[in-house]
């Protein structure tokens, strides 16, 4: 029997076709060196952008499509007014619920925009599975329940999709590595990361220029231009499907059969010969500083409610243990103040949020248009959910403004996938609604009273509201050029750059981003910049704030003082010097290889057992890593700052004339 298995069981089993097989392997091989020969980045971040397009788009879909049936949920119930509260609040809180307990089930990395995470990660921290594939399909579900509940909620889609774009492009490198058969190196990962946070943004409003620009602002301080073209290529990538997906969707069939290809994302119908007067320039000056200082009050107001509900017992307590249930509660209350037969009939909120910028920015005046709205009006504008009988458009724009300010920092305190790059913009956009109709109240004919009349334009003051407020509270001078793209209009470029510097210019003044005043609140690896740019400054030296205590080894040094230097402190990796009599600096090991020489010899006192080494010193068997860059006691504080963020660096040793004085971290630094 032992002979027969030996027989049956043989080396080499037979496979049908040795020499066809063989040639198609070459064939394969081939191809693969042909097409990997202009580099395998091209193809995989053309993967990423068409993904990651295809997959918003999708969202979109569904968003509408359940949003509708929501709506005609509402209009069928009839003229009742309990079911009508039950249909308009219920369907956002269940979602809004499910959302929070599903992605909270799956991973507590699923809450929230996900840029703060994402930001430190590219600052060169370590966030552990931050991008795990497993939250993929978390943040997909929850944002995509999210994104139902409408402008109850009042939050966007930019933020969430950012991470689920670098997520995504973490998978694909993965997959290159495998395809490639190459080692995963930490620059390739980045040079990934970079790239998706270009396409997150630019599949979302259809914005490649722009989204690269604002990614880069936003996210990293430094930028290598080596990775402008992985951002832009990606990024048109993305951008270009997620237009042709809407091209061929069905419900702008219509609009292609009449000649219209590629549309913007918020088209406008702002064609106008004379876009803006040059004495306008004053009043779009103004826009930019009531955006810088509303601004400002809301990311000092947004801060404090987050510190505010991780300090209060109740709302503590139910955000550690009973998150669906805060945001029941939350969702409830913001529901039933936008019930429209209540409190949200001065406030549009029949709307979407697609349909609130849609009507911002519509090339009316709306001010002329509500007196003969029976003439002059199209049937079923949407300017018409801002006009309300007993109250002017001025009052719902006001009132409008002033609920949803604190509404909208309540909804950010919610533990679900949401972004809040959307209702910035929208505000903003409202804002300059306002402004731009009183300008054309008080100047019906224009600012020039001789001549043919040339009216004010209120849309164009909402496309510089709108770029000029959420640029300064994401600290952004893209937003200036995405209003463009996203609207297919360039006639109000100037105007909106000269709003957002100015709202630029107040904010970043007195208040952090809005993306750095959550790695604030949730405590993560952060370095501030440095306001003060007087002389003084630069006369801050390494060594008044530096490290002096540093637990160092020599390459002498056997079990006892490793175990020592172990016990003392848990850094991840510990510097080495000649010996302890001269503590010139050699190198550094790491904390994984101190363990490893622990565990392969034997105690001096340990009793007689396994035989292991007895011998050995940190020099002999462990891989000492050279330094690459140390600090001097006289670097000043601004080139340690630049350096640690240019570099990304986390803990940098200071020596005087090769010898070892003491270490400087982020902490240090901070």
């Amino acid at each position: 029997e032992k002979e027969e298995e030996r027989v049956l069981v043989s080396e080499h089993s037979w496979r049908p076709c040795p020499t066809a097989r063989r040639r198609l392997r070459g064939c394969l091989e081939w191809v693969k060196r042909q097409l990997f020969r202009v580099g395998e980045d091209w193809y995989f971040l053309f993967v990423l952008g068409v993904l990651m397009a295809t997959i918003s788009f999708t969202m979109d879909v569904v968003v509408a499509r359940l949003y509708a049936a929501h709506t005609w949920l509402y209009r069928e119930i009839g003229d009742i007014a309990v079911l009508k509260y039950l249909s308009w609040t219920l369907f956002p809180t269940a979602l809004a619920a499910f959302s929070t307990g599903f992605s909270q089930s799956i991973t507590p990395h699923s809450g929230g925009s996900g840029i703060p995470e994402l930001k430190t990660i590219l600052m060169g921290v370590v966030l552990e599975d931050y991008l795990a594939i497993q939250n993929f399909g978390a943040k997909v579900v929850g944002l995509t329940c999210t994104l139902v509940c409408g402008s109850t909620l009042f939050l966007g889609k930019v933020g969430p999709y950012v991470h689920i774009s670098a997520m995504a492009a973490a998978y694909l490198g993965k997959m290159r590595t495998t395809v490639t058969r190459e080692y995963e190196n930490k620059f390739k990962q980045h040079e990934m990361l970079v790239a998706a946070q270009a396409v997150g943004v630019a599949t979302v409003f259809g914005a490649p220029i722009s989204g690269v620009l604002f990614s880069i602002e936003v996210m990293s301080p430094h930028f290598a231009v080596r990775d402008y073209w992985r951002g832009f290529f990606a990024a048109t990538c993305g951008a270009f499907m997620f237009r042709l997906l809407a091209v061929f969707n069905s419900e702008q069939g219509k609009a292609a059969q009449a000649g219209q290809t590629i549309a913007a994302v918020f088209k406008s119908d702002l064609k106008i010969d004379f876009p803006f007067d040059l004495l306008e320039t004053f009043f779009f000056v103004i826009l930019g500083t009531i955006c810088g200082t509303v601004a400002c009050a809301y990311l000092f107001c947004q801060r404090w409610m987050m510190v505010a509900v991780k300090k209060n017992w109740l709302t503590a307590k139910l955000l550690a243990t009973d998150k669906p249930v805060y945001t029941v509660l939350v969702v409830l209350l913001l529901a039933s103040i936008t019930f429209p037969p209540g409190l949200g009939q001065f406030m549009a909120s029949r709307l979407t949020m697609k349909e609130y910028l849609t009507s911002l920015f519509d090339n009316r005046t709306w001010s002329t248009l509500a007196p003969n709205a029976s003439g002059m009006a199209k049937p079923g504008g949407l300017w018409q959910e801002w006009d309300h009988p007993s109250a002017t458009i001025y009052g719902t724009l006001t009132f409008f403004l002033l609920m949803k300010f604190w509404m909208l920092i309540l909804a950010t305190t919610l533990p679900l996938p949401a972004g809040y790059f959307m209702p910035i913009f929208i505000y903003g956009a409202a804002i300059g609604r306002l402004l731009g109709e009183v300008v054309a109240l008080l100047f019906p004919r224009g600012l020039h009273s001789e001549g043919p009349p040339r009216p004010i334009i209120p849309a164009g003051y909402a496309l510089a509201g709108a770029a000029a407020f959420s640029g300064s509270v994401t600290h952004a001078v893209s937003t200036a050029l995405l209003v463009c793209e996203a609207t297919g209009h360039l006639g109000h470029v100037l105007p909106t750059v000269l709003a957002v510097l100015v709202a630029n210019a107040i904010t970043q003044k007195n208040q952090p981003s809005f993306y750095d005043a959550g790695i604030i609140v949730k405590k993560l690896p952060y370095l501030p910049p440095i306001r003060s740019r007087h002389m003084a400054s630069y006369r801050v030296m390494v060594e008044e704030f530096m490290e002096r205590r540093v637990v160092a080894l020599a390459k002498g040094d056997g079990f006892q003082e490793v175990l020592v230097a172990l016990d003392a402190s848990a850094d991840t990796e510990y510097p080495v010097v000649e010996s302890t009599g001269s503590p010139m600096l050699v190198g550094t090991v790491s904390r994984s290889q101190l363990v490893t020489f622990l565990q392969s010899h034997e105690h001096p006192q340990a009793p007689q057992g396994e035989k292991l080494a007895t011998a050995g010193t940190l020099g002999d068997d462990c891989a000492i890593e050279p330094i690459m860059l140390q600090f001097s006691p006289w670097t000043s504080l601004h080139q340690a700052y630049h350096l640690f963020q240019l570099l990304k660096l986390q803990r940098v040793f200071v020596t005087r004339s090769g010898e070892l004085v003491g270490a400087v971290s982020r902490a240090e630094v901070r």
